[in-house]
């Protein structure tokens, strides 16, 4: 029902530029398949689906890393690319006006393989940032939002800390507690394990 596949590339940002691994996510089954995150390498992607349909391309947000390989897996699929439209200030920085998407929607949701995922818009890393919950599979794509060890990243533009706190604390922790939470980079986790974490690492007032 889930694969993965891991590409390596650079994420930029603000004159920044900085070396990073990152999670694509396939929820699905033997047949067809939504593809969360194109990042870097359509042909590894592309290669790891095989020849079940790509039913679409979703975006958890726009920072380079995790779109710049979306038009060529579009191009290669022909399946459409689904982003919050929140995010379009840093998706023209990729991309410009030359590539349409279509716009996700908060509580809109997907299927694929027998799969559900609900979007849930957690603006905080960026302003269209979403994660994909999966209550079927007790899963949560989170993109960028939580990590293991705590929220993702405010620190450049179009983020904000109060706010990535509240879509966490308010759409995340709500959510079962033994919900495996897939990271946009790096290990896997749970809602559960974070928790906890969150507060401390909120109490320390960072």
């Amino acid at each position: 029902m889930l694969d993965k596949v891991v590409t390596s590339g650079t994420f930029s940002l603000d004159g920044g530029t900085w070396d990073v691994d990152n999670n694509v996510w396939l929820a699905g089954d033997a047949r067809e398949v939504v593809v969360i995150d194109a990042a870097h390498d359509a042909r590894a992607i592309a290669e790891r689906v095989g020849g079940r349909a790509v039913r679409a391309i979703v975006c958890t947000h726009a920072h380079n890393d995790h779109i710049n390989a979306a038009r060529e897996l579009a191009g290669l699929t022909g399946a459409p690319i689904r982003l919050h439209p929140a995010d379009q200030v840093l998706w023209e920085q990729v991309y410009g006006d030359a590539v349409p998407y279509e716009p996700l929607a908060d509580g809109e949701k997907l299927e694929a393989g027998g799969v559900t995922l609900e979007v849930l818009h957690t603006p905080g890393h960026s302003p269209g940032a979403v994660c994909l919950h999966a209550p079927d599979l007790g899963v949560l794509f989170s993109g960028d939002t939580l990590f293991k060890g705590g929220p993702g990243a405010t620190g450049r533009s179009y983020s904000s800390f109060d706010t990535i706190v509240a879509s966490i604390r308010e759409r995340l922790l709500t959510l079962p507690p033994e919900t495996v939470v897939h990271t946009g980079h790096g290990e896997s986790t749970s809602i559960r394990a974070e928790a906890p974490h969150l507060e401390e690492w909120l109490a320390r007032g960072h």
